[in-house]
């Protein structure tokens, strides 16, 4: 375990708890590795009857990680809620849930050939099912749901550096993702937009093949007299609500936009608001659910200049 003493700068609203669960392959190993990197003290599968006296001592001088899993011993939802609206809520405590679909996690447990702990004599089918009506309490209870379906170690890893490394700055750290219908919404978003209505790239057979990060793609959208007015409004929108998510003390806020294909118009507006947000001075991320992985996600907003009101 790697130690890390707080020190007068370590910003006041970092959690000086971070309890790590989620379903079994969704990456809390990972996550738990990331943040013993950032310098947390890990500890893994601590019995939830020992948390309780790991707060009963003097004020902790590290910050803590706590990875738990749904076959700890003693574990049940109620229980380990109960914990945190009783022992741990003392604590500047934070929930980290990893979370994944469940085709992703049995093609994972078929290609490493691992029984699966919630069914060890059974499909892994069988103990993904169960798991994920066992913590559903738990995921509900979430300050952080990262869905690691589409993600690679790398990316999950620099989500959770995003999320844990640096100074909270008391804003939000702002996720802005493009995503198909036909696959089905990503999980954890807090806002979603239909950009369905505006003019298809899909239909010019020159702009098929490129995405709405393309600048000729971007002007074709913008040329769509709906285009300028639907992006004023959500933008709108955010100036409100961002501020007052803010005064609420989140840390995170998660804002989707889906087309039919999830290549062209969807990415577009992703782009140009990811640029816009970033350009009024928050934290934000952009990722393409639905783009080849060589150039689907950026970690910020670079490239969404080019995008129509990104200047806005």
């Amino acid at each position: 375990m790697t130690t890390a003493p707080q020190t007068a700068s370590t910003p006041r609203d970092q959690p000086s708890i971070v309890l790590v669960t989620g379903l079994s392959g969704a990456g809390r190993s990972t996550a738990t590795n990331a943040l013993e990197d950032l310098g947390f003290e890990t500890i893994e599968n601590l019995p939830l009857g020992l948390m309780p006296r790991l707060m009963e001592g003097p004020p902790l001088e590290h910050r803590i990680a706590l990875g738990i899993a749904a076959g700890t011993r003693g574990f049940s939802a109620d229980a380990l809620l109960d914990l945190i609206e009783g022992p741990l809520s003392a604590q500047h405590m934070e929930l980290l849930y990893l979370d994944c679909r469940p085709d992703v996690l049995h093609r994972r447990y078929s290609e490493t050939r691992r029984r699966h702990p919630a069914a060890p004599a059974e499909g892994p089918a069988i103990g993904i099912a169960r798991e994920i009506d066992l913590l559903a309490p738990v995921r509900d209870r979430a300050d952080f749901l990262i869905d690691t379906s589409d993600m690679s170690l790398h990316d999950l890893r620099a989500e959770i550096d995003r999320l844990f490394g640096g100074a909270r700055e008391s804003r939000l750290a702002v996720s802005v993702q493009s995503f198909s219908y036909k696959r089905g919404l990503p999980r954890g978003l807090d806002f979603v937009f239909d950009c369905r209505f505006l003019r298809n790239p899909y239909w010019d057979d020159l702009l098929r093949p490129r995405d709405g990060r393309d600048p000729d793609v971007a002007a074709y959208i913008a040329e769509d007299a709906r285009y300028a007015p639907f992006f004023e409004r959500v933008k709108s929108l955010m100036d409100l609500v961002l501020p007052a998510h803010v005064e609420e003390g989140k840390s995170h806020l998660s804002i989707g936009f889906g087309c039919t294909g999830g290549k062209h118009r969807s990415v577009c507006v992703t782009q140009a608001l990811a640029s816009t947000l970033a350009e009024n001075g928050w934290q934000v991320s952009i990722r393409h659910r639905e783009l080849p992985r060589g150039g689907a996600a950026a970690t910020a907003p670079e490239g969404a200049q080019n995008a129509p009101g990104g200047s806005r």
